[in-house]
């Protein structure tokens, strides 16, 4: 399959690992911001086969991780609501709260999985006595398509369709990673699907401030492993620049388009993450313009006057035993949390790091407890 398969060649892999095992002159510490990339890291054995060369550390690249547990608690009381209904993606419905997730809002609740904003507004468009609330989550990946879906709402007047907007932005949540003390990182792979919307030229003050340098990659193997080597070889030989490794997809000022439905709908602004506090700039929210569309302003009662969700488990435990925060912010490797695999299952999660498709904890259960990884080197 063209753009697939030759970034699959196992041949190329290798010669690939073994360019960077020559380059290395010790063992050097990469950042890769992405889940996606993560999880193919792991599903193709790529972890173990640069053990010694590269460590590998993963950051907070799964927005439904990242996403504040205050915010999925206000979402589980709207979905409480009378002739509310509450829509996101499945992934966002499985990620616990402080007091349980919007699947157990089910529980009394109205709680729609969907799989596009777009969605959502035909929803209230064909149920217009029911408020429908979209829990907008995601990277700057998602945020054009529910700028659209704002835009359409209204310019078809849909009144009844509102946002509850938790988008965070990649880059700020690198540059407080880059700013904390102690760290070990060398460089970064900045996360292909993002780049792919937003571009990187932002990423060139951000070396030159940092002195890392920044790489962007896709996400099979071959990708990965370019990725790699382009930034062993800039930090061996003390540089640091922004090198796109992904150009079948990402260009340097991103995509025109959708930056301006962006652009359109929302701004800059503060966002708390899960695990990481709040970040100055790490985040959007929606423009004056669209007030009308915002639910936290819509429904702003509902902070204190619907009762929430029964806790799944008391919050206090969890937060105990937990240690999301820290794998998040690439402190802590999953396999290393104490919970991991026994109190802290894809099937009885603990944090959301374990029930997101792109968390972390999740592909170290998949690919290293479970057994399934496999090399494609």
């Amino acid at each position: 399959m063209k753009y697939l398969d030759e970034f699959r060649d196992p041949v190329l892999a290798r010669w690939l690992l073994d360019a960077i095992r020559r380059r290395v002159s010790r063992p050097r510490t990469i950042m890769e911001v992405c889940g996606g990339q993560t999880h193919s890291l792991l599903r193709h054995g790529l972890v173990e086969e640069l053990a010694g060369s590269v460590e590998l550390v993963h950051g907070p690249g799964c927005p439904v991780c990242v996403t504040p547990a205050e915010d999925i608690d206000l979402a589980c009381r709207l979905a409480q609501r009378p002739q509310t209904m509450v829509a996101s993606f499945g992934d966002m419905l499985r990620v616990p709260g402080n007091f349980g997730s919007l699947l157990e809002a089910r529980m009394g609740g109205n709680v729609r999985l969907v799989y596009s904003p777009l969605e959502a507004v035909a929803l209230a468009a064909r149920q217009p006595q029911l408020e429908v609330v979209f829990f907008a989550v995601g990277f700057e990946t998602t945020a054009p398509a529910t700028a659209l879906a704002a835009l359409h709402a209204q310019e078809r007047q849909v009144s009844n369709f509102s946002l509850l907007v938790s988008h965070v932005r990649v880059q700020p949540a690198m540059e407080q990673i880059a700013e904390a003390p102690g760290h070990s990182i060398e460089g970064f792979l900045a996360a292909g699907h993002v780049c792919t919307v937003a571009g990187f030229a932002s990423y060139l003050p951000f070396v030159e401030r940092y002195g890392m340098p920044v790489v962007v990659t896709g996400f099979e193997p071959v990708d990965l492993l370019w990725g790699i080597l382009e930034c062993v070889r800039q930090i061996e030989s003390g540089q640091a620049r922004v090198a796109n490794c992904y150009g079948r997809s990402v260009r340097r000022d991103g995509n025109a388009q959708a930056l301006d439905l962006v652009e359109q709908v929302y701004e800059i602004c503060d966002r708390p993450w899960r695990g990481l506090g709040v970040i100055p700039r790490g985040g959007l929210r929606l423009r004056p313009e669209f007030a009308a569309l915002d639910a936290r302003q819509r429904f702003a009662s509902c902070h204190v006057s619907v009762t929430s969700p029964a806790p799944a488990h008391p919050p206090t435990e969890c937060a105990q035993e937990c240690r999301a925060g820290e794998v998040l912010a690439g402190r802590l490797r999953p396999d290393a949390c104490p919970a991991f695999g026994t109190r802290c299952t894809p099937e009885a999660p603990l944090g959301a790091p374990m029930v997101s498709a792109e968390g972390a904890c999740a592909a170290y259960y998949r690919y290293r407890l479970a057994g399934t990884a496999g090399s494609s080197a």
